[in-house]
């Protein structure tokens, strides 16, 4: 999808994007091989293929911070498919959701591996590990996971890309909690874990501190579960965005269609 897109050229909008497409102009490459379409002037159209030019080469590098910039945060997902191999499902787990609470647990899944990281233990690890990674994906991050751990790590800036499903999904009809939208699409949890939510997080947290190292491992299990779960929700998302554009020659996730 990435190499479909043209909203993040300046001066063009989704009209004119799709526009673009209707001309036959589906990618960056057929781009540069027309001389000036419809709606353009040749002074435009040559600074335009100029960032598609740089588009090409950042893409090339793998330079997520480039596309992080010039994509409005609410097309970052358009960049779901490419950097893939780099994302972190990220989700945290507090003592509270005022500012002045504490981040207990945060959990990360890359697609294959998940890592836990408990306050009092490796929580301090953390910045670091991000680093590694060049698209964030959270549900409600935006508002709530990013700015806790902005708060708890003074230091941590997040120059990756960032895909907030909770906006994601709710553009293609599905809202609710994240609990609520995992059931609508069929996704089940452990049985203990089916009727927990984020207050039962909490408590868990408070009964870890009295010594209950159960209620850690039921903590940790159901981050898991949240992290492990949305990439799922991603490809539903990453599809269903793709189809409501009606990109052509865009065959979702198994990889665009160059021609």
């Amino acid at each position: 999808m990435l190499q479909h897109t043209f909203v993040h050229i300046p001066g063009v909008g989704p009209q004119t994007e799709r526009s673009l497409w209707r001309q036959g102009i589906v990618t960056w490459r057929h781009a540069l091989g027309t001389s000036c379409p419809t709606g353009f002037s040749a002074d435009r159209w040559s600074t335009n293929c100029e960032c598609i030019e740089q588009s090409l080469r950042s893409l090339k590098r793998r330079d997520h911070r480039y596309f992080a910039r010039v994509l409005s945060t609410s097309d970052h997902w358009r960049a779901w498919r490419d950097f893939r191999d780099t994302i972190a499902y990220l989700d945290i787990e507090t003592t509270g959701c005022r500012g002045s609470d504490r981040v207990t647990v945060v959990g990360i899944y890359d697609g294959s591996r998940t890592r836990s990281f408990i306050a009092g233990d490796n929580l301090n690890q953390l910045p670091e590990v991000l680093e590694q990674y060049a698209m964030l994906v959270t549900f409600n991050g935006a508002s709530f996971d990013l700015p806790f751990l902005r708060r708890h790590f003074r230091s941590l800036h997040f120059h990756q890309l960032h895909l907030d499903l909770m906006h994601a999904l709710r553009r293609i009809g599905l809202k609710g909690g994240l609990k609520s939208i995992e059931r609508q699409v069929g996704i089940e949890r452990d049985d203990d874990l089916a009727g927990l939510g984020g207050w039962d997080a909490v408590r868990l947290w408070n009964e870890y501190r009295r010594g209950n190292d159960r209620s850690l491992e039921t903590l940790i299990r159901y981050n898991t579960a949240d992290i492990e779960n949305l990439e799922h929700l991603a490809e539903i998302a990453y599809e269903k965005l793709c189809v409501s554009l009606g990109v052509p020659g865009e065959s979702r996730i198994g990889g665009d269609v160059l021609r």
